[in-house]
């Protein structure tokens, strides 16, 4: 059986901890572990999924549940309770619904503090770092036949009825993904016709009536160059000497959003070095398998601005192509000839230094998993008996994810993230006491995922300050984002508050003002946040976004959320704290307030950047205008979003929103059945901010009735649709929020909206 371990590596000579790993969570195979009864748990929680797989694409997450709730020798003390037709819920029936989904999470916790929880979802993150295995010659190494009958079965789970793959786990197939999972089907031993459901021949087939790989987004023919299964010369130029430009340049690595700037990093490394990796009998015989003509017969250079319509959510336009055009006739014809081609060398190493400095100020973790098999495959090609790639291969293990559809990788994790949500959300609901032990340990591990220091020279790698930041997973992955500092920084100033003996001493007040620091260097003009640095590249950078299949990849933006969140810290810190840099907090949440209110959408709704989507958006921007002292009475943008809240609410009282109005940008109603929970929750608590119970309180007991009746036995809440998203266009599982928001809501609905009692 599989299990999850926390904060191993300590004994591991290549890895290395800022915190001593608090966080980290990784899966090991205990072939001994398990009673024959609990092995059969698992396998029917496996077979339950591919029996469904068309139904509910995202996974329960269930293999390290079951695994926590046997550890916590787990029992559902309190029934479960229902709202009838034609009945009002009462204080003791929500008090028992939320009480009971605090049990079952409270079980769950890890001995770190925090909540571990699936955070992927997209069809190109596992296919690349079994390429990385097999070009180093370390698949059969890093990977045992465990590893990869899991990743297998995640595959067949998601393939879709087509035979193809989308994007991500709800998508339309999509040509790079068939083609990067396919190709790592048969690297995983599959047989041409072989696969579960004859996933490689349906596979296949898709590809070849679709056009061919030809047919790629760009990054898709990046790893099929890298595999040897495509040529350099159909993709367009990447030219390390990117990284000589002068910052005045308009493209200059500092301007550059830095998911894009650490994925055309090590991209540029290979583009330079042309690299590909061992020609062997399998390459050659998938060269064969997935065009429709002979590989050698192909002319690539003609198949740079290919694209299959399927991958083409963002087309590259005229100016862009004519820009790739000069390129790569022009300057990669120049650059390689001497005595120009002594600077390609120099770049080559250039982002070769650039890759070893991300590496070692991540732990090796890397930005994120697209980053990582690029970057530990450049080690390796660089050196590959050398100490920087021997220190990648035990963080693979931070990335690897089992659940009951299989392995894939998580994006990063997401501890630090969940853990600040599922903090207020427990808190919201008063019970203090009952949770003390609960409380405490989450607080000791918010308060130890704190990055501490800026990194060395952090300017020369264009890198911003991350001194007093938090990030979306642990604090060996060093990235500073504001909406993870604002979160992080709410619970520790809402513990400040609570007694020590309950929750642990508070945290160091100079640590507050660390954070502080952060989340204000990140404020643009307009009073918007941004994520991650500081924004202003010039927006006319967008139209040379090289990537077909996301949007809004170039430069960084300022976001809804994150200014939000950060209004919310804010004003919390100034209520605790009101002396220190008054005059900036107050300016920053004047300003900021006057952001949101800005880019609000005509029908009243905020647009979600990371999640689905102007549900999620409505209850952020509200919350955040809450804080801010704007309410329904003295705001009309409070008034326009519960507007569009009451709205968009379904006849069942819920809410159910579908994926593509983060594509479509404007809202669009689920085709399902069924009512979203997660939306529920969020569209619940937008209305109770909203201050609608002191008008009609109807949509919201409406709302709580469905939370509560579709509760389960054991006070969990059912796995329904992907509530993640990022770059408009790619979904992502979050797991934790089935549980973090419906008890989030039942808190608020418990404490804040008058209902009648038996006691009474």
């Amino acid at each position: 059986m599989w299990k999850i371990k926390y904060g191993t590596g300590a004994e591991d000579p290549y890895l290395y901890s800022t915190n001593n790993f608090v966080g980290r969570q990784i899966f090991e195979f205990d072939p001994d572990a398990g009673t024959p009864e609990e092995r059969a748990e698992v396998e029917e929680a496996r077979q339950n999924f591919y029996r469904n797989r068309y139904k509910v694409k995202p996974c329960g997450d269930h293999i390290w549940r079951l695994q926590m709730l046997r550890e916590s020798n787990f029992k559902q003390t309190i029934p479960k309770v229902m709202v009838e037709d034609g009945e009002e819920a009462t204080y003791e029936i929500v008090d028992a619904a939320f009480q009971r989904s605090v049990n079952f999470w409270s079980a769950l916790q890890s001995p770190h503090g925090h909540w571990p929880a699936e955070n992927a979802g997209v069809m190109f993150y596992i296919p690349p770092l079994v390429f990385c295995m097999y070009i180093s010659g370390h698949l059969n190494i890093v990977f045992n036949e465990h590893h990869k009958r899991e990743m297998l079965w995640y595959m067949y789970c998601h393939q879709n009825e087509d035979g193809g793959w989308g994007l991500h786990i709800e998508g339309p197939s999509m040509m790079m993904c068939t083609v990067l999972n396919y190709l790592a089907m048969r690297i995983l031993g599959e047989k041409p016709d072989g696969g579960l459901d004859n996933a490689c021949a349906r596979a296949r087939k898709w590809i070849l009536d679709h056009g061919g790989a030809m047919g790629s987004g760009s990054w898709g023919k990046t790893w099929m160059a890298i595999l040897g299964v495509y040529e350099w010369d159909g993709c367009n130029p990447m030219p390390p000497e990117f990284w000589f430009y002068p910052s005045v340049v308009p493209l200059h690595p500092s301007k550059m959003f830095c998911y894009c700037r650490l994925t055309f990093m090590p991209m540029s490394y290979f583009y330079g070095r042309k690299f590909v990796g061992p020609i062997t009998p399998l390459i050659s015989q998938l060269r064969e398998e997935i065009y429709n003509q002979s590989y050698d017969e192909i002319k690539w250079s003609r198949m740079r601005h290919v694209c299959c319509e399927f991958d083409n959510y963002y087309p590259h336009g005229r100016v862009q192509r004519l820009l790739w055009d000069g390129v790569y006739y022009v300057g990669e014809t120049l650059i390689n000839t001497w005595p120009f081609n002594k600077i390609r060398e120099r770049a080559v190493q250039k982002a070769m230094d650039h890759i070893h400095y991300e590496d070692e100020h991540s732990r090796y973790i890397t930005i994120g998993c697209v980053e990582k098999p690029l970057m530990m495959l450049a080690c390796w090609a660089d050196d590959p008996n050398g100490e920087y790639f021997k220190k990648h291969i035990p963080r693979v293990a931070d990335y690897l994810w089992v659940a009951e559809d299989g392995i894939t990788m998580q994006s990063f994790g997401s501890q630090s993230w969940d853990c600040s949500l599922a903090i207020q959300a427990l808190l919201a609901g008063n019970i203090n006491d009952k949770i003390a032990p609960v409380l405490k340990k989450a607080h000791e591990f918010i308060k130890h995922s704190q990055v501490r220091e800026d990194l060395p020279d952090h300017l020369d790698h264009f890198r911003h300050i991350s001194k007093g930041a938090w990030t979306f997973s642990d604090r060996d992955h060093g990235w500073q984002v504001s909406d993870c500092t604002a979160e992080g920084l709410k619970c520790c100033l809402l513990f400040a508050n609570q007694s020590a003996e309950l929750v642990g001493e508070p945290m160091e007040v100079k640590c507050m003002y660390d954070a502080i620091n952060v989340i204000m260097s990140l404020q643009s003009k307009n009073g918007g946040v941004s994520a991650w640095e500081p924004t202003g590249a010039p927006k006319w950078l967008e139209w040379l976004n090289p990537v077909e299949f996301l949007e809004d990849l170039v430069i960084e933006y300022e976001y809804m959320e994150c200014t939000s969140s950060s209004i919310q810290a804010l004003n919390l810190f100034r209520n605790l704290y009101p002396s220190h840099r008054r005059k900036e907090v107050d300016a920053f949440i004047s300003n900021a307030t006057q952001y949101l209110e800005d880019i609000q959408m005509p029908d009243g709704s905020w647009y979600g950047n990371w999640g689905i989507c102007f549900v999620y958006g409505t209850w952020f921007a509200i919350r955040g205008l809450e804080a801010a002292g704007k309410t329904y009475y003295n705001c009309e943008a409070v008034c326009r979003g519960v507007d569009f809240l009451l709205k968009t609410q379904r006849e069942d009282g819920g809410w159910a929103e579908s994926y593509t109005s983060c594509t479509n940008k404007v809202y669009t109603p689920f085709e399902g059945d069924h009512s979203n929970l997660v939306q529920t929750a969020l569209g619940l608590m937008g209305l109770i901010h909203g201050r609608q119970a002191e008008r009609d309180p109807t949509p919201i007991h409406k709302a709580a009735k469905l939370l509560i009746n579709s509760q389960l036995e054991d006070g969990d809440f059912p796995q329904q649709e992907l509530m993640g998203v990022f770059m408009r266009n790619c979904m992502l599982h979050y797991a934790a929020y089935r549980n973090i928001f419906p008890i989030w809501a039942l808190a608020e609905y418990r404490n804040l909206v008058p209902m009648p009692s038996k006691s009474a």
